[in-house]
């Protein structure tokens, strides 16, 4: 007999999906580990639906007052009180709103009993929101044990669905899954250096709730006492950190990165350093792609490709580079060629260079 599996969880994209195609009449809550990116699903939803305000409200900061305050008004000779909603919520713009109620698992719990009209009824007191609005919520996972709690009676006004950590996606083959962190990282001008450690170390990104990975010293675990590990939140502070480690130099580089992702994950990520340290300058594999030195080994070869793709402005740039990396074997042009593609603002480069069209021709194989 054949079991159907449900799913007991969705991705970022899925859930930023099922936001945008359902937001409007049931308010959707995403329960997620920390750091996992719950709070970037807003700007997915701005760039999706552009003619509508935004309204990310940060529901571990409301009191009671912050939702709307009274005023009289004179009704058939009677003075009777309305309330005035706060502006934050853009009810005042006219426009349909996309209201993202971060971290409602840990507002106070009157706060909470408030939201349950706008959860329900996409209500702020006894203002409507605009036709066409949307309203979803995040929130931690109860397990993570970081004070999110959500009640029987706010769970049954809402649809609950459960997030998972995005996985690092880099295939053996050279393919980046669609819906994961290195597509993400390369779309987002992450450092090259981070890039290529996660593709070297994909378990830093697994989760606590996969009983074999207890004893990973790189992510969060809710019964160990941590001051730093990593998430794709962290990865992407980390960038900005890594990005200049020339002028901050190896101490302080080493201690802001402990203090971002964790001791363990920043002294392996110092050993990607002390490589990329040793590989030709950009400059000498642009100016002389033929002759300029291959890299030794795999990590090395691996941050050279994502150096690259990192580096690239124009199409003249991939013409030069297609000369240097094609002198490696074909799963790092592979490499290169689909991390290219993963871009949407480089592969328009890409497309335009004739020494690229020519290799994917050549090895269409690789590219498809």
């Amino acid at each position: 007999m054949s079991i159907i599996n449900f799913g007991s969880s969705i991705s970022l994209k899925q859930f930023a999906d099922a936001v945008a195609f359902c937001g409007e009449d049931t308010t959707i809550i995403g329960c997620g580990e920390p750091g996992i990116g719950k709070s970037s699903i807003l700007k997915l939803l701005e760039k999706r639906f552009p003619g509508y305000e935004i309204a990310y409200i940060d529901c571990t900061l409301l009191d009671l007052g912050d939702f709307a305050l009274p005023y009289t008004v004179e009704v058939d000779g009677m003075k009777v009180t309305e309330f005035a909603p706060n502006a934050r919520f853009k009810l005042h713009t006219g426009k349909p709103v996309i209201v993202m109620l971060d971290e409602i698992g840990k507002a106070l719990k009157p706060v909470k009993n408030v939201l349950l009209t706008m959860i329900n009824e996409h209500r702020v007191g006894d203002k409507k929101l605009p036709d066409g609005s949307i309203v979803f919520a995040t929130t931690n996972l109860a397990s993570d044990g970081v004070g999110d709690v959500l009640e029987a009676h706010a769970r049954n006004r809402a649809c609950v669905v459960d997030i998972r950590k995005p996985h690092a996606g880099f295939n053996p083959d050279g393919t980046i899954d669609e819906d994961s962190w290195g597509r993400w990282a390369i779309d987002n001008d992450i450092a090259p250096e981070i890039i290529a450690w996660v593709k070297q170390t994909p378990d830093c990104l697994a989760s606590y709730r996969d009983p074999s990975q207890s004893e990973n010293p790189n992510i969060f675990h809710p019964s160990k006492p941590q001051s730093a590990f990593v998430t794709p939140r962290s990865l992407e502070k980390s960038s900005h950190i890594v990005k200049q480690r020339h002028h901050l130099g190896d101490e302080v580089t080493i201690s802001l990165l402990s203090g971002t992702i964790g001791e363990s994950a920043a002294r392996a990520m110092q050993a990607f350093f002390t490589v990329i340290d040793k590989l030709p300058t950009w400059e000498a594999i642009i100016n002389d792609p033929k002759g300029a030195k291959l890299p030794d080994d795999v990590v090395a070869r691996c941050l050279t490709v994502f150096s690259a793709v990192a580096r690239i402005k124009d199409t003249s740039m991939i013409e030069k580079f297609m000369g240097y990396v094609t002198r490696m074997e074909k799963e790092w042009q592979a490499l290169f060629a689909r991390s290219i593609m993963a871009s949407s603002e480089k592969q328009r480069f890409a497309i335009r260079s004739d020494k690229f069209k020519a290799w994917a021709m050549e090895n269409h194989w690789l590219a498809s």
